[in-house]
């Protein structure tokens, strides 16, 4: 039976948005990234980078249980981070806080599409701007990116009020950048890959994008502009979260 139009088949490089998109491309793809720069796949790669393994886990008070359940430290909300709770999405936080061996993370977008595709089976990467050529580096040392196993980016995106999704330029960006290491691949890009990654190079600074765009924007007007600093850094990490059985290691 041939692929779904939507999950661009015929390709090795794919990108698309948001739960819905993750979800088209867990059913065909042999590999999933997934990119949420401000902040959740940033604290991820901060914080594996750290030997901590991240628990995914969808917004809200089920979170704290679920931790206690495993034996793992729970992540709070950016603004609710004290002296005793400094586990946070915010990767400055992160950090700076105490290394712990598990921490359930949740948040809205990245965390709770990254729980959602663990039920996949499939490698699920966290990508961002820091560890984007090592995300690609990963993917084509192991094979993936032909039109037999292609890999799905997907840039997770912000909410409006009323839940829809709301595209942000952070994570363009930064799927736009593994994409970028994936040009190559036997399989090529879909169209919409590569006119994510026209994007990125119409870009001249890509961190003064990050900070400039509404998400950027946003956090430095709350006080975390740190955290904005960090996510803007491109190519500076080594480290690839892959999310296997529920739980984000380095690999």
């Amino acid at each position: 039976m041939p692929e779904p139009v939507h999950t661009q088949p015929g390709t090795g490089a794919r990108f698309d948005w948001g739960l819905a998109g993750a979800a088209e491309f867990g059913r065909v793809c042999a590999a999933l990234v997934v990119v949420d720069v401000l902040s959740f796949t940033t604290a991820v790669v901060v914080a594996v980078g750290r030997g901590t393994r991240v628990h995914p886990f969808p917004w809200g008070v089920q979170a704290a249980e679920y931790a206690r359940r495993i034996g793992a430290v729970a992540g709070v909300a950016r603004g609710a981070v004290t002296p005793h709770r400094p586990w946070s999405v915010s990767p400055a936080a992160l950090r700076d806080a105490p290394v712990v061996p598990d921490l359930v993370l949740p948040s809205p977008n990245g965390s709770a599409i990254c729980a959602a595709a663990s039920a996949t089976g499939l490698p699920v990467l966290a990508g961002c701007l820091r560890n984007a050529p090592a995300v690609a580096r990963w993917l084509i040392d192991h094979g993936y990116g032909t039109a037999d196993a292609p890999i799905g980016v997907i840039a997770a995106g912000e909410r409006w009020p009323d839940g829809g999704l709301r595209p942000g330029v952070e994570d363009l960006l930064g799927a736009a950048a593994i994409l970028d290491g994936l040009a190559t691949v036997p399989g090529g890009l879909s169209v919409e890959a590569a006119v994510a990654l026209a994007a990125l190079a119409s870009v001249p600074d890509v961190p003064a994008a990050v900070r400039g765009c509404v998400s950027g924007r946003e956090l430095i007007g709350r006080g975390f502009a740190e955290d904005v600093a960090i996510a803007a850094e491109p190519g500076v990490s080594d480290v690839v979260p892959v999310l296997r059985n529920g739980v984000f290691t380095a690999k």
